[in-house]
């Protein structure tokens, strides 16, 4: 089979044929008289062995010492041509999301284009003071807020992820929506980044939907920073969570504070004194967690708190007698000047 024939069955340009041939990969055992290149079957079959190898990404020159070599073994070298593979994905991968970026920017001219290009520059740096600069020193609405969710997601100075969250929340694009799927990260460090940064922009457009999710996650950290966020908006999905904070220790403050909040609500209220007490009556529940859960108490709106605090104030508890007792004093002190004052008025 002459070259031209050859060329057309295999899909080899006679160009890279006659490369094969005066590398010795690929040489036609025959000529015709003329001096032509033929080609055998056995020949053909080479060829297809070549581009076969060729296509898992194997120079030429390896090629040839896989069909020359007996003793040469794949294993070494496909593990070598899978760890390359993944890296050149790697650098793909990332080019893909800059080439996006700019793109999301709708930059107007290049000088755009090189803005959005420095500042990618400059959040890959090692200096987290730099990666800092590179945010501040941009004005307001040129960041493109995919390229910010990222940044954020990915960042863990906590520095430079509040000036990331800053600018994320001034961007003008839909913050909510680039960090969203970072709740949903199989990284359990990533997930809390995008908590935290939803949890800023709580009144925006998606937020509470993304947090609500986030009150099932299995890490507590993610499903307490999304229960405080709810809780301030007046989700009372976040109350289970809420009062499990108070009961753990975890920012109980925090959440005491917000279960005050909540308790605004007469209904919630009752929900929520409910929940308190039922913690204070549990086995479990050591002096420092019923103390915790008594401050918490003198948080809510209305008298069912105070009421639960009277009977606390005697408590065979000592040191939860003794808070409880100081609670009902202050409350008593706050009840009476709201009295005077209605009267003086």
């Amino acid at each position: 089979m002459l070259i031209g024939d050859v060329a057309r069955h295999s899909g080899v340009s006679p160009r890279m044929l006659r490369h094969y041939d005066a590398l010795g990969l690929v040489r036609p055992t025959g000529r015709t008289v003329g001096g032509y290149r033929e080609y055998s079957a056995e020949d053909v079959r080479r060829i297809f062995h070549v581009e076969s190898l060729r296509s898992l990404g194997l120079s030429l020159k390896q090629i040839g010492r896989a069909l020359e070599d007996p003793a040469f073994t794949p294993a070494a070298l496909v593990s070598d041509l899978i760890r390359w593979t993944e890296d050149r994905l790697e650098r793909e991968r990332e080019l893909l999301e800059r080439l996006r970026a700019v793109d999301a920017s709708a930059p107007a001219g290049w000088q755009d284009v090189l803005r959005i290009v420095e500042l990618m520059q400059g959040l890959d740096s090692t200096s987290a003071a730099r990666r800092q600069q590179a945010v501040l020193a941009r004005p307001e609405g040129v960041l493109p807020a995919e390229l910010l969710a990222g940044a954020v997601l990915a960042e863990s100075d906590p520095h430079v992820v509040g000036a990331l969250r800053w600018a994320l929340a001034r961007s003008g694009g839909d913050g909510v929506a680039a960090l969203a799927a970072g709740v949903h990260s199989e990284d359990v460090d990533i997930r809390r980044r995008a908590v935290l940064a939803i949890a800023e922009m709580a009144e925006a457009p998606g937020a509470a939907a993304v947090l609500a999710d986030a009150l099932g996650d299995p890490d507590t950290t993610v499903r307490r920073h999304a229960a405080l966020a709810l809780g301030r908006r007046g989700v009372t999905a976040a109350v289970p969570t809420l009062v499990g904070m108070v009961v753990e220790g975890f920012n109980d403050v925090d959440a005491a504070e917000v279960l005050g909040e909540l308790s605004q609500d007469p209904e919630c209220a009752d929900r929520i004194t409910t929940a308190l007490v039922g913690e204070l009556a549990a086995p479990t529940a050591d002096s420092a967690t019923r103390i915790r859960l008594t401050q918490a108490l003198v948080e809510l709106s209305g008298t069912t708190g105070a009421a639960v605090l009277r009977q606390l104030a005697r408590d065979d508890d000592r040191a939860v007698a003794l808070v409880a007792s100081a609670f009902v004093t202050v409350l008593d002190e706050r009840s009476e000047r709201t009295v005077t004052g209605h009267e003086d008025s």
